[in-house]
Order: C-alpha cells, then sequence, then structure tokens
C-alpha cells in the first residue's frame, strides 16, 4: 500500500495546538481507519521538529531534541496508509533542512500542509508568544521590526514561519501544486469545528473518524497582563531562573493557568495606522496563491485584515493602565502563593527523615 504522509508545517497561532491534541486523542480510532498520527515518548512532535531545525534557541532544550526527528522517521515507516505529521515550528525550516526532510520520506507520497491567517490577528499574537518565550521587547518595537523586514529569504523568526510565499516556496520545492494544500482560519465567529473540520479536510480524513474533543489551546492574554510579563522577564533575566523552572512556573502556572482566565481583558490589536500596509502583503499572499494553482481549505479573502469599525478606539499594548498591571500581578502572586502552600516544606522534609533515622537507632 502507497503511503501518503502529510507535513503539516505550521504556521504557529493559526489553531496548531488544538489540532495535534485532536490528533492525539483521536489517535487509536484514527488507526482503524488507518489514518496515523505517530508519538512516541513525546507527546508531540516538537522535540523532532526542534532536531530537524537544530536550533538552540529553544532555551536550552536543543540537547534533550538529538535523535528525535530520525526517530519519528521510523515510527512514520511503520505505518501504511496516511500519516499525520504536524508541528509550527518547522515552517522555519532552512532549504537544506526541508531538503533532508524530504530526503527521509522519499518513496512516500508527500504532501505540504501550510495553516495561514491575516496579519492583523498574526503579528499581535506572535508579539505576545515570544513575550511567554522570555522575550522583552515592545510591541511598538516588534512591530517595526516585522515591517522593516525582508520577506524574501527572510532572516526574521516571524517571516521565516508566517511569510507564506516564502513557507511555500521552501517547503513545496518539486511538490505538484496539487499536493500543496492551504488551510486558512476563519475570521471571529465562525463555528468552533470549522477549522478543524477544514484541517480534515486537508488530510483527507472523515471529522467522524476523531470524535473526541480536546479544550486545549495556545491561550492569550490581555495587554495589562503582557505588560506585567514583560517586567518580570527583565527580573527574572537578571536573577538566572533556569529555563525548564521558567516554562513550568511563570509559563504554565501564571500565563496558561491564571492570567489567562482572567475577565474583561483587553486584547492587543494592530494600530489602524498599519493596515494599509498589512493589506498590501494580504494581496501579495493571494495573488502567490492564485497564481501556484495550490489547493486552498477555506477562502483566500479570510487573509485580508478585517478593519475595526471606524469608532473604535485604539488601545496601545505599550501603555495599559497600571492599575490593571497591578491587579494582574495580584492574581499572578496569588497563584504562585497557593502553589507554594501546596509543597511540603523542605525543613519538615528533613525533620521527618532525621525522626526516622533517630526511631532506627533507638531500635538498633
Amino acid at each position: 500500500m502507497t503511503r501518503r504522509v502529510y507535513l503539516h508545517v505550521g504556521a504557529p497561532k493559526t489553531g496548531t495546538t488544538y489540532l495535534q491534541d485532536r490528533l492525539a486523542a483521536n489517535r487509536t480510532e484514527l488507526a482503524r481507519h488507518d489514518v496515523h498520527y505517530p508519538l512516541g515518548l513525546q507527546a508531540s512532535h516538537f522535540k523532532a521538529a526542534l532536531d530537524l531545525l537544530d536550533d538552540v534557541s529553544w532555551g536550552g532544550q536543543r540537547e534533550d531534541a538529538r535523535g528525535e526527528w530520525d526517530k519519528l522517521v521510523d515510527r512514520v515507516r511503520r505505518h501504511d496508509g496516511t500519516v499525520i505529521v504536524s508541528h509550527e515550528i518547522l515552517a522555519g525550516a532552512k532549504p537544506e533542512q526541508v531538503r533532508k526532510a524530504m530526503a527521509d520520506l522519499a518513496g512516500d507520497e508527500v504532501h505540504l500542509v501550510y495553516s495561514a491567517r491575516d496579519l492583523a490577528r498574526q503579528i499581535p499574537a506572535e508579539w505576545q508568544e515570544g513575550i511567554k518565550h522570555r522575550r522583552r521587547r515592545s510591541f511598538a518595537r516588534f512591530l517595526t521590526q516585522v515591517q522593516s523586514a525582508r520577506r524574501r529569504n527572510p532572516s526574521m523568526w516571524f517571516w521565516k514561519a508566517q511569510g507564506l510565499p516564502d513557507v511555500l516556496a521552501r517547503w513545496g520545492e518539486g511538490l505538484p501544486p496539487e499536493r500543496i494544500h492551504v488551510v486558512t482560519v476563519p475570521q471571529s465567529g465562525a463555528p468552533r469545528d470549522l477549522l478543524w473540520e477544514r484541517y480534515c479536510e486537508a488530510f483527507g480524513i472523515d471529522p467522524a473518524w476523531a470524535p473526541a474533543t480536546s479544550d486545549r489551546e495556545n491561550v492569550s492574554i490581555g495587554i495589562a497582563e503582557t505588560a506585567l510579563l514583560r517586567k518580570l522577564n527583565r527580573r527574572l533575566k537578571r536573577a538566572g531562573l533556569k529555563g525548564d523552572d521558567y516554562r513550568r512556573i511563570v509559563r504554565q502556572l501564571m500565563v496558561h493557568d491564571t492570567l489567562a482566565h482572567r475577565e474583561g481583558m483587553t486584547r492587543a490589536t494592530l494600530p489602524p495606522v498599519a493596515f494599509p500596509w498589512a493589506e498590501e502583503v494580504a494581496d501579495e499572499w493571494v495573488e502567490w496563491i492564485k497564481g501556484a494553482g495550490v489547493d486552498v481549505v477555506g477562502d483566500v479573502e479570510e487573509l485580508r485584515p478585517v478593519r475595526p469599525p471606524e469608532d473604535a478606539v485604539w488601545q496601545n499594548p505599550d501603555r495599559p493602565r497600571r492599575r490593571d498591571v497591578a491587579d494582574a500581578a495580584v492574581d499572578a502572586l496569588v497563584a504562585v502563593t497557593l502553589e507554594a502552600a501546596k509543597r511540603p516544606d523542605p525543613h519538615d522534609q528533613l525533620s521527618a527523615k532525621l525522626g526516622r533515622a533517630a526511631r532506627r537507632l533507638r531500635g538498633q
């Protein structure tokens, strides 16, 4: 039987966390229909993707990922039918890394899947995602860097992963257009399962084959919460907090479990002055897609930014109200305090050990 491999290479912030979690939750049921999402000891394809990219900038995780790409390829080869490989950082692969991936899958019918969202939503989302990964730059600086960076053969990570023509040119080299699938992310207000159904269409699977849903997502926070995190990142850098501790305490406990659930948050949005530029980029993307003749799952018009109402007041992400930042800080402090209270006191543990030792000595 021919093995058909779908390489979903991103982009980040396009529902990829939900997609991967749902594929994992339905692995057994999908396998009954000869659709495979190969996982080993790792819960996702992140380390395999990191290994392929050979990137040392991911918080000290590079060494833990060595050999993971080859292990994933071995797992792919154990299956016939349809195999899905998915991780959004693959979008940033260099041409030589893409060639390695394709050589490793030689003999298979390889399809490329790329999910894309308009820049008015992607730029604030990627800025915030960077802050969640210990960066500290302001939104204004990030936007300026995005607008001024080259989009062809880019050096900036944002465009390596988000530049639709560049990503598809790198990953799609040598593939016929019908094997390159662009999934557009619906605009706000669309049915919750619409994006999932589009992914299924791109992978050639029936949504009914994956009945288990998922509540997991890569959550967002507001501008006050992001300002707090930027300040904290500066202090923690000086304090020397390790990457593993940051991911566990700050990103998971403080951000995902606490700050992301605060009510009434003000979301970061693109300033009105940047919309003409974003619309020009969208025009380029739509023109490229139509000219390339690739398969589109969704509607290319969804790649065009939606302007806010004319009477809407733009909130500068770099200037939230101090009171809101302080409130967010208190919520974060409460979460950390409650977590600390759950943990055993090391002094109590030591006392207990000494007590047990003394009792053993008395029993001799």
